[in-house]
């Protein structure tokens, strides 16, 4: 998967509106490379028509969407910051996050410095709203940001139950791993020490469960 803008031809370089007249129309057309990014972790599993990162953000949404008013955290901004939270991807790719930080192939302060520049590159002066929901994410320093990475968190949970459940990959095929991870192991080994909310591990035990049952 590509991990630079260079390999991915076509997307705006600076998406301020210059050709258009419209800086929000070119935002769009740039943040839409990610109805065509597949999320890599599916990938590296040759999980079968894997869900794109934008079918990610938007399955995180809809969680916060459901769960905000139960988390006590504004579902406005918090499905706002949803839907922003893996914008940068759109100029990375989708960089893979393995449990174990030695299996990662681009490590997790590259992996920041990368997205980050992305940011500054699509969310210029006009975005200042955006850039803060995306930079409150990151800094994990408010409780809607808690509650939207958890609920980031459960959408991958939830979607491992899918797969798994349809048969949508091959069980035998193992992926190198520090943990020795079969299956779908990796995706509960990786979600289950970065949930901050109650609701988040409650969320977590259920889906959880129905996947070792079905395993």
């Amino acid at each position: 998967m590509s991990t630079n803008s260079e390999d991915r031809p076509g997307l705006p370089a600076s998406p301020s509106g210059a050709e258009t007249g419209d800086g929000r129309l070119a935002l769009a057309e740039a943040a839409f490379r990610l109805k065509d990014e597949p999320r890599g972790g599916w990938v590296l599993r040759g999980v079968r028509d894997p869900e794109s990162v934008a079918d990610h953000s938007w399955g995180t949404a809809l969680l916060c969407a459901l769960y905000a008013e139960e988390a006590g955290v504004d579902t406005g901004g918090a499905v706002k910051m949803a839907l922003v939270h893996d914008l940068a991807e759109a100029e990375t790719g989708d960089i893979v996050a393995r449990a174990d930080p030695a299996d990662r192939s681009v490590g997790e302060e590259r992996k920041a410095a990368l997205e980050a520049a992305a940011v500054h590159t699509l969310l210029r002066d006009d975005f200042t709203e955006l850039r803060a929901a995306w930079q409150a994410y990151e800094d994990r320093a408010s409780a809607i940001a808690l509650f939207v990475r958890d609920m980031n968190l459960i959408d991958m949970c939830m979607q491992a139950v899918i797969y798994h459940e349809e048969h949508r990959y091959d069980r035998a095929v193992a992926i190198p791993s520090r943990g020795g991870f079969t299956h779908l192991d990796e995706f509960f080994a990786s979600a289950a020490p970065r949930l901050s909310t109650e609701l988040g591990h409650r969320l977590f035990l259920t889906l959880e469960r129905r996947y070792r049952a079905s395993r």
